[in-house]
């Protein structure tokens, strides 16, 4: 799968791994043989803990209610999803196994083992590394920002391809932006049968919306200086042609 080009600056392991549950609106629990799946009911707090807000009927609940010690053993599945639709939309999927309690008509669960699972292979995370990060600061806006510029700014997609090396987009069909976050931005090259990333990073962090802005404006230009070479290159070979 994986093109790629030099110096792909990119957020650290436990920042991907905090980034999934805070852009993730959903999560499948497993604990006790009981497995549900909940929208919209998990809350990671600053510490790593991931607290549940489900329905006192849950089986889930009762499960955590009636185990020794009311701490059940517990799985919890995360999905990151590409907001653009391309193939394979899956960015990464985090494994977070740990246990589970009750607490004031919630459940808290802590994680023992984190396993964050990218297309590259899976990454363990150390609870401590993960307790101690933060979710790119990007995260939320990503959503509407990725589909804003797919929608909206083709053209820029299209201009952003002349920082990508052209072996890399040999057989392209189509071109789409698939992620972002503070250190870069991430293009899918899809071809008929398979498909490729390319990161474009940025030439420094970005920890807002408005300096994303400004990191894009600057690839853009790189793009547009670099489009002039190439220019070049083909009216020297028309001309020796």
């Amino acid at each position: 799968m994986g093109d790629t080009q030099d110096g792909t600056a990119a957020p650290g392991a436990a920042e991907r791994a905090r980034s999934v549950p805070a852009a993730a609106w959903s999560c499948a629990v497993t604990a006790d043989g009981v497995r549900e799946e909940y929208t919209g009911a998990h809350t990671v707090t600053d510490d790593g803990t991931v607290l549940l807000a489900v329905p006192d009927d849950s089986a889930l609940f009762a499960a955590a209610l009636c185990a020794p010690r009311q701490e059940p053993a517990a799985l919890l599945e995360f999905a990151d999803v590409a907001p653009v639709p391309v193939r394979d939309r899956i960015r990464a999927r985090l494994h977070l196994s740990g246990r589970l309690a009750p607490r004031a008509g919630t459940l808290l669960f802590r994680p023992t083992r984190v396993v964050l699972r990218e297309s590259s292979g899976p990454v363990v995370v150390t609870p401590d590394e993960f307790a101690a990060a933060r979710p790119d600061p990007l995260t939320e806006a990503e959503p509407r920002l990725l589909t804003h510029l797919a929608d909206a700014h083709p053209d820029a997609v299209e201009r952003l391809t002349r920082l990508v090396r052209p072996e890399s987009l040999h057989a392209a069909t189509r071109v789409a932006p698939l992620a972002v976050d503070r250190h870069g931005l991430t293009l899918r090259i899809e071809r008929r049968r398979a498909h490729g990333d390319v990161r474009l990073p940025f030439h420094a962090p970005a920890d807002d919306v408005a300096q994303l802005a400004e990191r894009v404006h600057v690839l853009l230009a790189q793009a547009s200086a670099a489009a002039c070479p190439r220019a070049l290159q083909r009216q020297r070979a028309d001309g020796d042609g």
